[in-house]
């Protein structure tokens, strides 16, 4: 089907253009939908409310995502397997046997098989499998211990030998869980257990036949108790050539009288672990090791193995001390069957001894456990379509969500459904929020999603921690910060603690915008009164310090002449004064000269031009809110713009609101009423203020046309024309005529 046939339907949600998906034919045809049109491109596998075992069926190369042929995949799957693949996008838990498609070989064999799930749990007469008993395969599967499952568990033979022989590989080699909880045995581990069954048989005849256990049974004994001393007799060794060479180093070879002092001044016991470093024996030049008596405590019972164990079978009894060549010459004997005990096979089964080995080899185990293996790989095909049958639950009930939210987004803007990616709601700062999403840490490119976003840890006793990007849409941040503690619900109901660790600041709402710069100038007022009240106190203290050293030191000060008054400085300062009440006088003529009706607009004026920038700047961050870095934190990759705009944000975050029909007193017993009494003194006399000041510009106005009667009245105004020569001088008085000045 090309993308031509089929006619597409799109919806328009948050300024995105979303492909519908309503009928099994857009699932079929969705393979050939530009995936420039699909709102994401992938999406993990784990941190999302969705079956996380469907997630992993539908990754089939196991990376820990869900890449677009992969749900394509699993939706032709499924598609083949029911009669209408629009049941795929009903989100049932249950799938009816009736929309399995019985007219293919796969889908026969599945409604058998869903058939015989339904009549193992005793609900033969069932017209609907739901997913959670699909998912019983350890109920399923106990009615046989063959399942197709390649494990052969002790209980899947009634003969005694054959169930020894199984727990005895898992024994050795170890065992693997079948799908009914059991634990048996698989082929590669009934192969590995004879293979060195067969290893370790061979490894000790190989002695018997090179005869290199000149002691028998007690040669390895006798290899252990040369181990033991080895490395030790060396050193003594060389330790008495040393002294041969020069006697001079004897003091040195056989430990210095300050280190005897130093282990004198403790409890010593007979094998004391202080003295294991030195020598086994009093070091002279070459002289030989004895045995058992004047040898080192700590080494005493070794050297009395050594003797009872190696040196008496091959020397005698007799023999309690060795040269050096003996000793070499002791090893040499020994080094044949040392060299066979590093090549051991078998080393797993070798507990369970020569004997049993040889009668396992030369049994009819093998051939009893070869016949169990034939007859599981005989179920697997009917067992394999009993988990064919899970994955097709699975997806009848989870496709509709995942393609909801990965080729479009309509349960994110839905208002009836919860995104798969919406962790659940966080209740802080007298509001909740709904966009929570799972992430593992703080993203750096989540500032571009222009949204105001609150990192928060959640902890919960039995849990493992988790965090969470919550982003705030309505309201303000006055009140959000670092450290600020909240609740949060996931999807389960369950309560977390929550707690900020960061923060990506973003405007919040228009209205957050509007009050931001007088927010910023009372903090700046109050930040800079704060300075200023320190570095007052600060003055006044280093004044208090001064003025008590200079009492201090009243009879040692010299009496100093006060100055006397710059006459330049009084007449700056009048200058200044008089500068200063010209400007007031002329602002204050200017004011009064505006009109009444344009101060509403001014004012308006001057609102606009403090807030206005601000509210544009919020208006412009607003609406380019992103949700797509966000979800990057999450591991998605997201095609499209999933913006949030205004009235949406405004939809997922709540304030807190009294619920309808609630009385509220305004009553409150612990107001503070002399600072309301001074608040409300304050509003009146701003008020009156403001009165005084527009009837004196009322006043001031009515003075400047006003006439008293002390005044002379306006002279007439004289309209001076110019005749023209063809008509006649009017004769209209027009006022006194002056005339000339007499001399």
């Amino acid at each position: 089907m090309s993308s031509i046939s089929h006619a597409w339907n799109f919806f328009r949600t948050g300024g995105l253009d979303q492909v519908s998906l309503t009928s099994g034919a857009d699932l079929l045809a969705l393979e050939h939908l530009d995936q420039k049109l699909w709102v994401a491109l992938s999406c993990p596998v784990k941190g999302l409310e969705l079956d996380e075992k469907t997630l992993a069926l539908i990754d089939s190369d196991a990376d820990g995502r869900v890449r677009v042929p992969e749900l394509l995949a699993a939706i032709k799957w499924a598609a083949a397997r029911l009669k209408d693949p629009s049941v795929l996008l009903s989100g049932a838990d249950s799938l009816p046997l009736a929309a399995i498609n019985d007219a293919t070989p796969e889908g026969k064999i599945l409604l058998a098989s869903a058939k015989q799930i339904l009549s193992h749990l005793g609900k033969k007469n069932a017209t609907a499998l739901p997913v959670a008993d699909a998912a019983n395969t350890a109920k399923i599967f106990a009615a046989s211990a063959l399942n197709g499952d390649g494990v052969i568990p002790p209980e899947a033979t009634e003969d005694a030998a054959t169930q020894t022989l199984i727990k005895e590989i898992i024994a050795t080699v170890g065992g693997t869980p079948d799908l009914a909880g059991s634990t048996g045995v698989t082929v590669a581990q009934i192969d590995s257990f004879f293979a060195d069954l067969a290893a370790y048989v061979g490894w000790v005849e190989q002695s018997a036949a090179k005869e290199i256990a000149i002691l028998g049974s007690a040669t390895d004994a006798a290899v252990g108790a040369l181990k033991a001393v080895r490395a030790k007799v060396e050193d003594y060794y060389a330790r008495t050539r040393l002294a041969a060479f020069d006697g001079r180093a004897l003091a040195a070879l056989n430990r210095s009288e300050t280190e005897y002092l130093a282990l004198a001044a403790k409890d010593l016991t007979i094998s004391a672990t202080e003295v294991a470093g030195f020598p086994l024996a009093r070091i002279a030049a070459d002289a030989p090791l004895p045995l058992l008596t004047g040898v080192n405590p700590a080494w005493a019972a070794a050297l009395a193995t050594l003797h009872a164990a190696v040196v008496t079978p091959v020397y005698g009894a007799d023999k309690t001390s060795l040269t050096a060549a003996e000793w070499t010459a002791l090893n040499a004997k020994f080094v044949p069957y040392e060299t066979w005990l590093g090549a051991k096979a078998g080393t797993a089964v070798e507990k369970l001894g020569l004997a049993r080995a040889k009668e396992i080899l030369g049994g009819t185990g093998r051939a009893a456990l070869a016949v169990l293996i034939a007859a599981d790989a005989a179920l697997a095909p009917e067992f394999k379509a009993i988990s064919d049958v899970e994955r097709l639950t699975r997806y009848h009930r989870d496709l509709r969500a995942l393609l909801h939210n990965f080729v479009n987004f309509a349960d994110f803007y839905s208002r009836d459904r919860w995104a798969m990616f919406q962790a659940g709601t966080l209740y802080l700062d007298s509001r909740s929020t709904e966009l929570c999403i799972r992430v593992d840490g703080a993203n750096p490119l989540a500032a571009m999603s222009k949204a105001y976003i609150a990192y928060c840890t959640c902890t919960r006793a039995g849990l493992p921690p988790m965090t969470i990007a919550a982003c705030f849409t309505q309201g303000d941040s006055d009140y959000l910060f670092v450290g600020r503690h909240g609740v949060f619900y996931d999807r389960a109901g369950r309560d977390w603690d929550t707690v900020i660790t960061s923060i990506v600041d973003n405007p919040i709402s228009i209205r957050q915008a509007f009050w931001s710069p007088y927010k910023k100038f009372i903090r700046m007022i109050e930040e800079q009164i704060a300075k200023r009240a320190a570095a007052a106190d600060a003055e006044a203290t280093g004044k208090l310090a001064a003025t008590a050293e200079k009492t201090a030191n009243a009879d040692k000060a010299k009496s100093e002449i006060p100055k006397k008054l710059d006459l330049a400085v009084i007449t700056g300062i009048g200058v200044a004064i008089g500068s200063i009440g010209t400007f007031a006088s002329l602002v204050f003529a200017k004011f009064v000269e505006i009109p009444v009706w344009k101060f509403p607009f001014i004012f308006l004026g001057l609102i606009l031009a403090i807030s206005l920038p601000s509210m544009v700047i919020a208006w412009l961050k607003l609406r380019q809110r992103n949700l797509g870095p966000i979800l990057e934190g999450n591991g998605w990759a997201v095609n499209g713009r999933v913006k949030i705009n205004i009235p949406f944000g405004t939809a997922l975050t709540d304030m807190a609101v009294l619920p309808p029909g609630a009385k509220r007193s305004l009553e409150d017993p612990y107001e503070d009423k002399e600072a309301a009494a001074q608040q409300r003194k304050a509003i009146t006399f701003a008020v009156l203020v403001v009165l005084a000041a527009a009837a004196i510009w009322v006043r001031w106005d009515q003075m400047k046309h006003a006439r008293y009667f002390w005044q002379p009245a306006p002279a007439p105004v004289t309209a001076i024309t110019t005749a023209s020569p063809a008509a006649p001088a009017s004769s209209v008085p027009v006022g006194p005529v002056p005339t000339a000045p007499a001399k």
